[in-house]
């Protein structure tokens, strides 16, 4: 027997919400909650329904008697495909009013705890070419689109350079332009895959794991550095030397153009060599008096001038007068370390990446920053009992773990510890909520502030601060 099939259709929902991943939120008649792919709080849809759960259906707006007042003109041709910026047919004034509830509803919901009148969000200023790094992937057989199935036509032409389609890691859809990442990102990728294509340069299968070309990274700074690097599957020293002495020539503006030799299942390129073909290894970012130096595998907040917003206010809810010893957990390659490390006695900084810590400590020599200490090894290991005893206790711990949030095995470590305040910056308010909880009897949370990092996205970033009862 078949599977039974659970899809079914939903006429003139009136869309309520923006949820979790971006989703817009309705209410079936049967009173379950319907998550929305593509429609804007404000609209009322027809949705056929793509998943049945006990609790809630999950579908696609399959037509709109209304539409809402939230909505605005989509300005990339490729929005609704290539699935990067699910909010970009909505005002961005909207966009920032539902990133604040969200991280309202997640404190309050799983939080639980009492809070102070949360801060208005804080835009970015940019709402479109805001990121420094963009990573695309070659692929020979691409994505083809619903009009261009249906138009009938023949593509003879299936290589492309794009972005993986959601949920499909084999299909890769062709960026024509993106809105995401200043110039020349655009003409350096159009360009390689043209002159890739005039060379007959071939373009990366998955699945049969062969091709020459498979990835692209570009990183631009503030500063106007710009680093290309290129992934090849296999080497092959005159047609890759074709592609870089071209790439070079074309854009004589390249601060470092360099190239990974890649033959792993996966493109990953954290534990390849990296090897310069032209100019520098590295490029510079700079922020207030600082500069960093990043190279391919660094790791840096995608959004410069807005990260620059995000480590102000740490900073400002640190509010440290100089004498303090301050901890910062998750420290990553140093950036928030340094850059509060002015206004404090001293800073410790820990990481479980080496190579984040190893770029940390070179840009504490590059800065002059002479009272911080870098050290490497698995949060919930290395902050013990034993690291406390030998580098002291701290005033202040600010902490910026990743998604998942803090291991319990810290949030114990944190509360024995019992610092006067930590400054929490999240990129997940739910699990930041949850640790909040688990804080809940030892510290109250006394300032939150949500900032903006993504434009056109469901993401957002907060800062909290606790305070000893």
């Amino acid at each position: 027997m078949g599977r039974r099939n659970n899809r079914i259709v939903l006429e003139n929902l009136k869309v309520i919400d923006a949820g979790a991943k971006g989703k817009a939120v309705a209410k079936a008649p049967d009173g379950k909650i319907v998550f929305i792919s593509n429609a804007v709080p404000g609209d009322t849809a027809t949705v056929q329904t793509t998943k049945k759960r006990k609790a809630y259906y999950e579908g696609k707006a399959i037509s709109f008697s209304e539409l809402s007042d939230k909505r605005t003109e989509p300005v990339c041709q490729h929005f609704g495909v290539c699935g990067g910026c699910k909010w970009q047919n909505m005002g961005y004034q909207h966009q920032l009013f539902y990133k604040q509830k969200e991280v309202e509803n997640n404190l309050n919901r799983i939080g639980k705890i009492d809070l102070p009148s949360i801060l208005p969000i804080l835009g970015s200023e940019k709402t479109y070419f805001y990121r420094n790094k963009m990573e695309f992937s070659f692929s020979d057989n691409k994505w083809l689109t619903l009009e261009q199935i249906q138009s009938n036509e023949i593509i003879e032409n299936r290589n492309a350079l794009g972005f993986h389609i959601p949920g499909m890691w084999d299909k890769i859809l062709d960026i024509k332009k993106c809105h995401l990442q200043q110039d020349p990102s655009n003409a350096i990728r159009t360009f390689i895959k043209n002159k890739a294509e005039e060379l007959d340069l071939s373009f990366f299968n998955t699945r049969k794991q062969e091709g020459l070309l498979r990835t692209l990274m570009i990183r631009t700074t503030s500063t106007n550095e710009i680093m290309v690097l290129v992934q090849f599957y296999s080497e092959d020293k005159t047609k890759r030397e074709a592609l870089l002495n071209a790439v070079k020539d074309e854009f004589p503006e390249i601060t470092s153009l360099q190239y990974v030799i890649n033959s792993k299942g996966n493109d990953t390129i954290y534990d390849q060599e990296v090897h310069c073909f032209h100019g520098r290894d590295h490029i510079f970012e700079e922020m207030e008096t600082l500069r960093f130096k990043i190279n391919a595998k660094s790791f840096y907040q995608t959004n410069s001038e807005q990260a620059y917003e995000l480590y102000k206010v740490t900073r400002d809810f640190a509010n440290l007068k100089g004498d303090e010893l301050v901890y910062d957990l998750y420290t990553g390659t140093g950036t928030i370390a340094q850059f509060v490390a002015k206004n404090a006695k001293k800073v410790i900084g820990i990481e479980s990446v080496p190579e984040a810590i190893e770029a940390a400590k070179e840009n504490a020599l590059l800065n002059e920053v002479t009272n911080s200490e870098f050290y490497v090894g698995d949060m919930k290991n290395v902050f013990n009992d034993e690291f406390i005893n030998a580098h002291g206790v701290p005033d202040v711990v600010i902490t910026d773990p990743p998604r998942d949030g803090m291991h319990a095995d810290v949030v114990s470590q944190l509360l024995k510890l019992s610092p006067p305040k930590i400054v929490y910056v999240s990129c997940n308010s739910a699990t930041q909520a949850r640790d909040l909880a688990l804080m809940d009897d030892t510290y109250k949370v006394t300032k939150v502030q949500p900032v903006d990092m993504f434009p056109q996205t469901h993401h957002v970033e907060n800062v909290v601060l606790l305070e000893k009862r």
